[in-house]
């Protein structure tokens, strides 16, 4: 089997939605595997609205939570038979050639660690907001950070198609709290065993909607996982490049770093005061020396929560 393609479900508003876009993709050699995550909504009932044998049903006695979301994620990576798996949200979507231009990109990469689907952003009602930015058919490790910062290309665990065997080996999907960054520095992994290949045709959509962690989730553990996303990457870089163009990058990075992760944070802080008021601020100075904030970043954070 090529591919498993795995949902770590909790919420069933769109799963059908889900489910359909799967069963109707272009390339048939695939399964299906889902994994409720102890959810209060009946996703049995839904996933038992599908006849069809490649479909597998899997229910955890107790919930891992939003926090430690990745551990739903490894579950299904150990439950995957395919080759490639690709682990995606309950409430996105494939598009009907997405697995058969993975299919090609594999036949032309023979080995290659992960690819990415270029993706196309959907909202609650499924109508098209916008593409992401379009990237080069074939990049380093290296190159998937740099774009990644300087275009912000924006990247979810959805549209990438992980090599199971080399992500197995590597310790699955790499854990953050709220898998905040936890697909980023999973994909960098998996781009360090010969690159990542990426589609040059719209194959995913991800939903915009506003019950997912993004827009839910704990500022705090996401300044913890931010923390630790930086101290990761800072120690992946440091390492030089044989190749010459890859060093170029790994050297534009270095100086890059620090303005990437001081915005990150005051992002994550403005949108923080956003939902509780201004006065949080004082919380996040008291806090500066553990979450490693400067008087800059605060600053920042507090002159984007007031122009939101």
């Amino acid at each position: 089997m090529l591919f498993s393609v795995v949902i770590p479900a909790y919420k069933s508003l769109y799963l059908s939605e889900t489910i359909n876009s799967i069963l109707a993709q272009s390339f048939r050699d695939y399964e299906v595997i889902i994994v409720d995550d102890c959810s209060p909504f009946d996703i049995r009932s839904v996933v038992n609205s599908f006849d069809d044998a490649r479909i597998h049903y899997y229910r955890n006695e107790k919930n891992f939570g939003a926090e430690n979301v990745v551990d739903n994620w490894n579950k299904c990576l150990a439950l995957a038979k395919g080759e490639y798996i690709i682990c995606m949200g309950d409430d996105d979507c494939l598009l009907p050639d997405c697995l058969d231009e993975y299919h090609k990109l594999i036949q032309k990469y023979p080995g290659i660690g992960v690819l990415h689907g270029w993706t196309e952003i959907i909202d609650e009602n499924s109508r098209v907001i916008s593409p992401t930015v379009h990237r080069c058919e074939y990049e380093s490790a290296v190159s998937l950070i740099w774009h990644r910062w300087r275009c912000y290309n924006l990247q979810f665990i959805g549209d990438f198609c992980f090599n199971t065997a080399w992500l197995r080996a590597n310790g699955g999907f790499f854990k953050l709290p709220l898998a905040w960054g936890s697909d980023d520095v999973s994909a960098i992994i998996a781009a360090s065993k010969n690159g990542i290949a990426n589609t040059q045709k719209l194959v995913f959509q991800y939903r915009e909607n506003p019950h997912t962690i993004s827009k839910t989730g704990d500022s705090r553990l996401k300044l913890e996982a931010i923390l630790l996303e930086q101290q990761w990457v800072k120690e992946f870089i440091s390492k030089k490049c044989d190749d010459e163009v890859d060093e170029l990058y790994r050297q534009s990075l270095l100086r890059m770093m620090g303005k990437v992760y001081h915005k990150r944070k005051a992002v994550t802080i403005s949108e923080d005061l956003q939902k509780e008021s201004i006065f949080a601020i004082f919380y996040w100075i008291r806090r500066k020396t553990h979450f490693q904030l400067s008087i800059s970043t605060l600053l920042l954070a507090v002159l984007l929560s007031l122009h939101a």
